[in-house]
């Protein structure tokens, strides 16, 4: 219920949530569940329209316990390293974490910023994905019950093409599949249901997550393993990879381009680039360079700050209009700056800041103690923690120090888990 318990479905389902997860035990244990139809909707997000299709309470129950309790156990020992997408302890801090890394390490190696980076995009991924060859790639990880229930809820994901001819309908899985045409141009009475496309799953879908970290495994072993390329990482669809010379780039992407085929994607040829590493590039909504000594240069993009400027004015405008508490604005401005802030000039936090001023009448503190909780800082800290408890100061005297051994001995004696 986490983000929708004010939503009417859910209230009710927890009103009666015994009777109902009983209902939903005896349908699993006889294997008659099958999913509800879905709420359907067009989502527009930065400038990207996305077609979502939301399950019903009971159907994001069972995805929940098969995904928590047994694909993320089953494939997450697959998924390389740098692989940052919906993962536990991993997200796009992370992924951005690792490839700043990798460009620190390309430079230590070679001492120069002459290289070459290239940026993949797949077109249409959740679109494109096809449901054999999920099956063919998970199976092997499951035991027989997850079996048939990920088969039935991949199942369930099948686009209802019945406007289509015969022939169109033999070669649907060698097109590039778009959900948003899809819908746009085809009316309810045509969808009646005759031929189904074993392809696409939901976006907004948990399992539809799980299924997206580890589908293009394949392509993350073969420029790892088979390339043995180094500097590689891959946040879902976005992958980059580094190399020293573009005939080893053209060479890795032409070998990337034929394991994309095999499983039935398409690379999106427009997205897809390679620029120098002492150019201005942009990965994951950050502005990036590589300078001659390797300082990593950060900076954020220009768009991004104009679209947070046009946010909080609609912000004042709802908050006249009583559609919209302050507590939320200000929430959403204290999230917005801690992400953003320390990739932000000087004027730009100025301007910002006082921008936000003048809509609201005050200032919000933002900034935390900590800005970044690297693992490099976090051990740094912990050895001086341990040297000033450890460290006694010159006057001590020899009674002292008796005493403090001591005290220390009896609380350790305290503890469950001390031992004589």
């Amino acid at each position: 219920m986490k983000g929708s318990s004010w939503k009417e479905e859910p209230q009710r389902f927890e009103i009666d949530f015994l009777s109902e997860l009983t209902k939903l035990s005896k349908e699993l244990d006889g294997r008659t569940y099958k999913p509800s139809a879905r709420s359907e909707f067009i989502l527009n997000e930065r400038g990207k329209t996305r077609y979502i299709h939301g399950s019903r309470i009971r159907d994001r129950i069972v995805g929940h316990s098969l995904c928590d309790n047994v694909l993320k156990e089953a494939l997450e020992p697959y998924l390389i390293y740098n692989n940052g997408a919906s993962q536990e302890g991993k997200g796009i801090s992370f992924s951005r974490e690792m490839f700043e890394r990798d460009l620190h390490n390309y430079w230590l190696k070679r001492r120069t910023n002459n290289g070459y980076i290239c940026f993949v995009d797949l077109s249409k991924f959740y679109d494109n994905i096809p449901h054999e060859k999920v099956k063919e790639l998970v199976h092997p990880h499951l035991d027989e019950f997850s079996t048939w229930l990920f088969d039935t809820l991949i199942d369930d994901f099948a686009v209802d093409v019945s406007y289509m001819s015969d022939e169109e309908y033999a070669h649907c899985m060698d097109d590039c599949f778009n959900s948003i045409e899809h819908h746009k141009h085809h009316s309810k009475e045509e969808l009646t249901g005759e031929k189904l496309m074993p392809k696409s799953v939901n976006i907004g879908d948990q399992v539809s997550q799980n299924i997206g970290i580890f589908f293009p495994t394949r392509i993350d072993n073969y420029v790892k393993i088979v390339c043995g390329c180094k500097y590689y990482g891959r946040y879902m669809d976005d992958m980059y990879f580094i190399c020293e010379t573009k005939e080893e780039i053209y060479k890795i992407l032409d070998g990337i381009k034929e394991q994309a085929k095999e499983l039935g994607l398409f690379i999106n040829d427009k997205k897809t680039r390679v620029v120098r590493l002492s150019d201005n590039y942009v990965y994951l909504q950050t502005k990036y360079t590589l300078s001659e000594t390797g300082k990593v240069i950060k900076k954020i993009k220009s768009t991004t700050v104009t679209r947070e400027r046009r946010k909080l004015k609609a912000y004042k405008s709802l908050l006249d209009k009583g559609k919209m508490p302050y507590k939320d604005i200000e929430q959403a401005y204290k999230s917005w700056m801690g992400n953003y802030a320390k990739l932000m000039s000087k004027q730009q936090l100025k301007n910002i800041k006082q921008l936000y001023i003048d809509l609201f009448g005050r200032d919000v503190k933002w900034k935390k103690k900590i800005l970044s909780h690297s693992p490099l800082q976090t051990t740094r800290k912990s050895k001086e923690q341990s040297t000033e408890t450890t460290t006694l100061p010159r006057e001590t005297s020899q009674n002292q120090i008796s005493l403090i051994s001591t005290s220390s001995e009896q609380n350790l004696t305290e503890l469950p888990w001390a031992t004589t």
